[in-house]
């Protein structure tokens, strides 16, 4: 993977993670945890729309995947810390 594309992937990330923050607790987390929830977000969302067979394409179509992903995984997350 070359510089630029692990840049992109990050800034995807965090974007993704900032938006899924927004939409879950109305807020974001901050850089570092926004990119980390965003890049996790991408894989889990990658995986489940691999899944579905759905296939969307370009940055706006990895950034909807990782919002998503991040959205459930912080939806999890906060199913398991209630208990």
């Amino acid at each position: 993977m070359s510089i630029e594309g692990l840049l992109l992937y990050l800034v995807i990330g965090a974007v993704a993670g900032w938006l899924a923050g927004t939409l879950m607790k109305g807020k974001g987390f901050g850089l570092i945890v926004n990119i980390i929830v965003g890049v996790i977000g991408g894989i889990l969302g990658g995986f489940i729309f691999g899944l579905l067979g759905i296939s969307m394409g370009g940055i706006l179509g990895s950034i909807v995947a990782a919002t998503i992903g991040a959205s459930l995984l912080l939806f999890v997350i906060g199913l398991i810390k209630k208990k």
